[in-house]
């Protein structure tokens, strides 16, 4: 009857009409038409519930709107699994991202998790492309061809002398874009400019994203900043520079935040800040490789020689792996001498059993894993002394304790004001973006905690 009246060229009208409308109501649907996600690496909710930390940009946030007195991680709490779980709100059990580096079997190369195609299931970027919005990404975790429009992944060589920047320029997307961002925003590009050992990375990080969300205002971008962990690593929680680096963390975001102001659209966008771990001081340094040479059940060499069980280290803990997943024998062999170690050894850590590593979402593939306490870190050292002197900071540690609970801030549209949040996970801030996006996105393990929502 519809064909009828109106015939072809009208129905053409009216359906172009009805697709607009749509388009119109599921925009106005969107709490927010930008979501900026955030990652200060080694984020600690004390950077913004203390007063000493230099952090304006961040406490204002947390005054006009949501923060978390701490988040917890995943196991291990390092920084490749941690950011894949808040992309996909789901445990790495599930996303396939298990540590920063694979288990390798014939020995570790140096190589980590850099391609998106490794995580097993779609990501938040995956669900914006398919809405028909647009992304952009700067330096997150696993990020080496992903569904992004405007993507400086983060990815280094293992070639000698090859640098950290040319990799980025060999995977980004569009071709080009490095090099325009160069030209109208960061000056060249190199090991001087752009140093981990440094501050101005952060700095050329932050104008990156600012210069991409002002010219080009995607929906949905990701950020990685990084010289907190670093500074963290070196010095310990309360390191001189670890105050600078969150200083100039702080200071990238508020680059940001200018450029959603300077184009307009700063009254439509979030800004939802977040961590991978907290961090923790440490002392010393326990090598269970040694343990298992001693055993005659791996070598004493980088490729492991001919081994049936290996511990892999992650962070703070360590996973056992067994080249013949079935032989039984070789794990009660382990587990034998894991019990009859002398008790000045088994006092410093504890054993997460496979049940427990289900429980938490780790790696299906290890047998058990070695939570240490905290001060005291894992070897993959597989000589001299068991126990070895260690200082600075590290993480990785299982996430049942304060020190290791990582921050949350959220602020800006669809966002409540003034409210504090106790404890939440990191699988739960996918549906958070799920819900300001307004998109069609699965997450298996996280929720939506509405009391972090502005009241309709």
């Amino acid at each position: 009857m519809i064909k009828k009246i109106l015939g072809k060229k009208g129905l053409f009208v009216l359906f172009l009409l009805i697709d607009v409308t749509c388009f119109s109501q599921n925009k106005s649907e969107r709490p927010a038409n930008h979501v900026i996600l955030i990652s200060i690496d080694g984020f600690r909710p004390d950077f913004y519930l203390e007063e000493k930390w230099p952090a304006p940009n961040l406490k204002q946030m947390v005054k006009d709107g949501v923060c978390a007195e701490g988040v917890r991680s995943v196991f291990p709490s390092v920084t490749y699994p941690s950011h894949t779980t808040i992309i996909t709100g789901a445990l790495p059990a599930k996303h396939g991202i298990f540590y920063n580096s694979p288990f390798e079997s014939n020995g570790q190369t140096g190589k980590w998790y850099w391609e998106t195609e490794l995580i097993k299931i779609p990501t938040l970027w995956h669900a914006v492309k398919q809405a028909g919005m647009k992304s952009a990404n700067f330096r997150w975790p696993v990020s080496v061809g992903a569904p992004v429009d405007y993507n400086i992944p983060e990815v280094w060589s293992l070639e000698d002398g090859y640098g950290r920047i040319q990799p980025m320029r060999d995977h980004e997307f569009p071709k080009g874009l490095l090099a325009e961002m160069e030209q109208e925003v960061l000056g060249k590009m190199n090991e001087r400019t752009f140093n981990g050992d440094y501050l101005n990375r952060e700095d050329r990080i932050g104008e990156m994203a600012a210069y991409v969300l002002e010219i080009y205002k995607p929906n949905f971008m990701t950020i990685h900043l990084t010289a907190t962990d670093h500074f963290q690593h070196e010095q310990g929680r309360e390191g001189p520079k670890v105050y600078t680096s969150l200083a100039a963390s702080d200071r990238a975001i508020g680059k940001i935040i200018e450029s959603a102001e300077r184009s307009g659209i700063l009254e439509n966008t979030t800004f939802v800040v977040v961590g991978d771990h907290g961090f923790v001081n440490i002392h010393a340094a326990l090598s269970p490789n040694v343990w298992l040479v001693e055993e005659g059940l791996m070598e004493d060499s980088k490729d492991r020689g001919n081994w049936k069980a290996a511990f892999h280290t992650s962070g703070a803990s360590a996973f056992l792996m067994l080249k013949d997943p079935k032989d039984k024998a070789t794990l009660q062999l382990v587990t034998k001498k894991l019990n009859s170690l002398p008790e000045k050894y088994k006092k410093l850590f504890k054993i997460v059993d496979r049940k427990a590593l289900n429980e938490i979402g780790a790696d299906p593939n290890a047998m058990l894993a070695l939570a240490p306490n905290p001060g005291i870190a894992m070897s993959s050292s597989t000589n001299g002394d068991v126990l070895k002197k260690r200082a600075g900071g590290t993480h990785g540690y299982f996430p049942d304790f304060k020190e290791i609970e990582t921050g949350f801030v959220a602020w800006g549209a669809g966002i409540g004001k003034g409210k504090e949040i106790h404890h939440m996970r990191l699988e739960d801030i996918a549906p958070l973006i799920r819900h300001l996006l307004n998109i069609d996105f699965e997450t298996p393990d996280g929720v939506l905690y509405k009391g972090i929502l502005e009241r309709e």
